[in-house]
């Protein structure tokens, strides 16, 4: 015998210590013989299995189980393989094994030879096997849901947005045919006015005609801010016609008609650099005022405000300054916008909300940018910045407004 073969275990105690339940009964289910592994799962001692017929050792569904198909099954075919059964410990609870059995012919009879194997583990692997699918499909199922209420949200979002979009074009439309049918009857009353003021007046007809003629001129301010805001969003942006002006001359006719206009406020014009730029001479006279407008509404108007107009090769700038309060950070990101406001003081020079947003749009047309800066001790300082290069020509935007 070879000396791996001595150090084998002998097969009775093969028999009694293999890691599985191992049972031999008679057809009937006669228990013949049974190991140590058994008994132990099943809290009976050896002597006490022993005899004991198969069958009593299940629950009342095993034993409907046995009867009806795995018995039948194991004597037509020879062998049953991982049929799942319950038997009852000796304290009465449950234990669920799995079952492979075959019939053997013995000198004696039939035999069957049974190997059981415990499920605790393989129950509590399922079980978890079995909650983590069911958890995943919880959670496939909530995510299909949030996806289809995402899609319908947006599906509803989309068409919310394009009629917003059509009741805004409207609007806007409305007020660009608004605003123009304005300008005849407001051009109508400024030129009565006018007239009426060239004659013999009383003092206080004087000052009427002059709150007409100021509100007049108010109110074609806010009509042209309209008309260019209206071009802007639904037409084809601001129109400009370029031409060589001389910057500098430009700026303080501006500044000199701003002084009639706004006389509370103290206008200082600065300049550097000499030559001509090539902008549209209205648009810039538009930019000027509107800065002013602007640093008259919200600035200190006991302090100068300072317009200064530098001519450099390749750029022009426009930049107007003002003291006062400095501008909020958060409003500084939105302040070009349409609708915008510093404030909510109200005031005679007060417009609609869209002086800054305009200048912003004349600055595009020419290829530029506006800026602005504002702090606690210097002041607030917009910048309008027109590229001088031919590169940053842009072809003129000759829209029709009449």
């Amino acid at each position: 015998m070879p000396a791996e073969e001595k150090n084998l275990p002998g097969s009775d105690e093969l028999f009694e210590t293999a890691p599985c339940g191992l049972v031999v009964t008679t057809e009937s289910g006669q228990i013949l013989r049974a190991n140590s592994t058994f008994a132990t799962w099943t809290g009976f001692s050896l002597p006490e299995l022993v005899g004991r017929r198969f069958q009593d050792l299940l629950t009342v569904g095993g034993r409907i189980f046995h009867q009806t198909h795995w018995a039948p099954l194991i004597r037509m075919q020879g062998s049953v393989a991982e049929v799942k059964m319950e038997l009852r410990h000796r304290d009465g609870h449950i234990i669920t094994m799995i079952l492979n059995g075959v019939r053997r012919e013995v000198e004696a009879g039939a035999v069957l030879e049974m190997a059981l194997f415990t499920t605790t583990d393989r129950d509590k692997y399922e079980r978890e096997l079995l909650g983590a699918r069911r958890a995943a499909e919880d959670i496939l199922r909530e995510k299909t849901i949030a996806e289809n209420a995402l899609l319908q949200a947006q599906t509803e979002l989309s068409i919310a947005y394009e009629k917003a979009e059509r009741r805004a074009q409207f609007a806007e439309q409305m007020v660009a045919i608004a605003s123009h049918d304005l300008k005849n009857p407001l051009t109508a009353i400024k030129m009565a006015t006018d007239m009426l003021a060239r004659g013999e007046r009383s003092a206080k007809e004087n000052q009427l005609l002059g709150h007409i003629n100021r509100s007049c001129e108010r109110a074609q301010r806010m009509i042209a801010d309209l008309l260019d805001f209206a071009l802007a969003r639904v037409g084809h942006g601001i129109n400009i016609v370029r031409r060589s002006v001389d910057f500098h001359q430009v700026t303080a006719q501006s500044v000199s008609e701003l002084r009639i206009a706004f006389p509370q406020a103290h206008l200082v014009h600065q300049h550097s650099g000499i030559g001509t730029a090539n902008v549209d001479p209205d648009r810039l006279h538009q930019v000027v005022g509107n800065l002013v407008a602007n640093s008259v509404a919200y600035g200190d108007v006991l302090q100068p405000i300072t317009v200064t107009s530098v001519l450099e090769e390749i750029q022009a700038t426009i930049t107007v300054h003002n003291e006062g309060p400095a501008i909020p950070e958060p409003l500084l990101a939105v302040l070009f916008e349409p609708m915008t406001r510093g404030s909510e003081r109200e005031d005679d020079v007060r417009s609609v909300g869209l002086g800054l947003f305009i200048v912003s749009e004349i600055a595009k047309a020419h290829g530029g940018t506006a800026q602005v800066t504002s702090s606690e001790g210097k002041g607030t300082s917009f910048s309008v910045t027109f590229p001088l290069t031919s590169s940053a020509f842009a072809e003129d935007r000759n829209v029709p407004q009449g």
